[in-house]
C-alpha cells in the first residue's frame, strides 16, 4: 500500500462524514463522526510515515495530504455548526485554507511556495482534534463552543505566519 492509497482511504472516510451534514445528530451519528473523523487524523500520521519510510514523498502526495486534511476540517466545522455545537463563525477553521488558495489568484506573492514546518502540521492536527472533540456528544456546546473558538485562533496564528513570510521579501 503506497501513502496515496492511505491518503484515498482518509479521502473516503472524510467524503462519508460530510453525508452526515445534512443527518439529524444522533448520538449513534455522532459518535460514528467521531470515530471515522479518527481514524482519518490517525491515518494522517500513517501516511506521512509510509511515505517517509519508503521514500515515496512526492509534491503530488503533500498536496492530496494537505488538501484531504483542510477537507476534514472544513467538514468537521461543518458538523460543529450543523449540530449546534458551534457557532457559524465554527466555519472559518476550514474555510481559511480556500481563502489562503483564493488570496493566490489576486496576489501572485501569495502563490510563492511554502516549506512545510513543525508549527504549521502541529497546528493542523490540534484542529482536527479540538472539532473531534467538539462534535463528540458527551461534550456539551459550553465546552464545545469555546474548544472550537481556541482551535480557530490558533488555526489563524497559523495562517497569519504564513501570510507574513510569503508578504516580506
Amino acid at each position: 500500500m503506497t501513502p496515496n492509497h492511505v491518503t484515498a482511504i482518509r479521502a473516503l472516510i472524510v467524503a462519508l462524514l460530510a453525508g452526515l451534514i445534512a443527518a439529524t445528530p444522533l448520538p449513534h451519528l455522532a459518535w460514528a463522526a467521531v470515530a471515522g473523523a479518527t481514524v482519518a487524523a490517525v491515518l494522517d500520521g500513517v501516511d506521512g510515515w509510509l511515505a517517509r519510510r519508503t521514500g515515496m514523498i512526492t509534491a503530488f502526495g503533500a498536496r492530496f495530504d494537505m488538501e484531504v486534511d483542510a477537507l476534514l476540517i472544513q467538514v468537521l466545522a461543518m458538523l460543529a455548526w450543523r449540530w449546534g455545537k458551534a457557532g457559524p463563525w465554527v466555519l472559518m477553521s476550514g474555510l481559511l485554507r480556500y481563502l489562503f488558495v483564493a488570496a493566490g489568484w489576486l496576489w501572485s506573492w501569495m502563490r510563492q511556495p511554502l516549506a512545510p514546518t513543525l508549527r504549521a502540521r502541529v497546528i493542523c492536527v490540534v484542529q482536527m482534534v479540538v472539532l473531534i472533540v467538539a462534535i463528540a456528544p458527551i461534550v456539551p456546546p459550553s465546552v464545545s463552543e469555546p474548544i472550537a473558538a481556541l482551535g480557530l485562533m490558533a488555526l489563524s496564528y497559523s495562517f497569519i505566519v504564513d501570510t507574513v513570510r510569503l508578504w516580506q521579501p
